[in-house]
């Protein structure tokens, strides 16, 4: 609890990352931070989640539970989403937007059990930036081809190349500081809560908890997926 894992354990609450342990791999030391043991847990409940869905519905009643319904609906609400927004290009995404879209809100969500959300570190939005941006890039090139691309950085004009090549460069960036900013400030303004107000928060914090681990932790995951099924869509459209 020292290490910052929990922001409502102790006096000494802040919103850093910290080292847990360390060991030496190859001459160099590697810290297993407080931000490697949030993902663990993260998809952990994921992974038991899955499993218990999969049993769930492969011995499903024709009367369903109230489990298998959630299941249903959640499949239901996630398909329906990618969908509506990359139409004709959604059964080749509908796994990839599904699970980053169920990673991050949960990561959002863990701040209600008092973990530090791993989205609060700029490594894990980096890595998730980098990965949209990487499916982007693959399926504008497989799409639009090396010519198409070529043609797409400079439109309008020719000297307008590097302003878009830039644009393009930018959005991993964009993607990933967006969500980051978005939670660390969340974050902050509750560790600061329960460092300078720790002998009167009591109850009240609950309120804050549920504007930004839950409004604003749901609004930044659908922000996300959202921009990346649009540059998607645009990356595969070739009309």
């Amino acid at each position: 609890m020292e290490q910052g894992i929990l922001l409502s354990a102790g006096a000494d609450i802040d919103f850093m990352v910290h080292g847990v342990f360390s060991y030496e791999l190859f001459g160099q030391t590697v810290w297993i931070t407080t931000t490697h043991i949030c993902v663990l847990i993260v998809m952990l409940v994921i992974i038991a989640f899955c499993i218990a869905a999969n049993r769930a519905v492969k011995h499903g009643a024709e009367v369903p539970g109230a489990f298998q319904n959630i299941v249903e609906l959640v499949v239901e609400l996630l398909d329906n989403m990618v969908g509506g927004v990359m139409g004709r290009y959604a059964p080749g995404f509908r796994n990839y937007i599904g699970t980053i879209f169920i990673f991050i809100l949960i990561s959002n969500l863990s701040g209600l059990f008092g973990l530090r959300p791993p989205t609060a570190d700029y490594g894990v939005t980096l890595a998730l930036g980098v990965m949209s941006f990487s499916i982007i890039h693959f399926n504008k090139f497989r799409h639009q081809k090396v010519s198409g691309v070529i043609k797409g950085l400079c439109d309008p004009w020719p000297f307008w190349a590097p302003i878009n090549i830039i644009g393009d460069i930018a959005v991993p960036i964009s993607l990933s500081l967006r969500l980051f900013a978005n939670v660390l400030s969340g974050v902050v303004m509750m560790a600061l809560v329960y460092g300078l107000l720790s002998r009167i928060a009591i109850i009240w914090p609950a309120a804050l908890h549920v504007y930004f681990d839950m409004f604003s932790g749901a609004i930044q995951t659908y922000v996300f997926c959202m921009l990346t099924m649009t540059y998607i869509s645009d990356a595969c459209n070739t009309d």
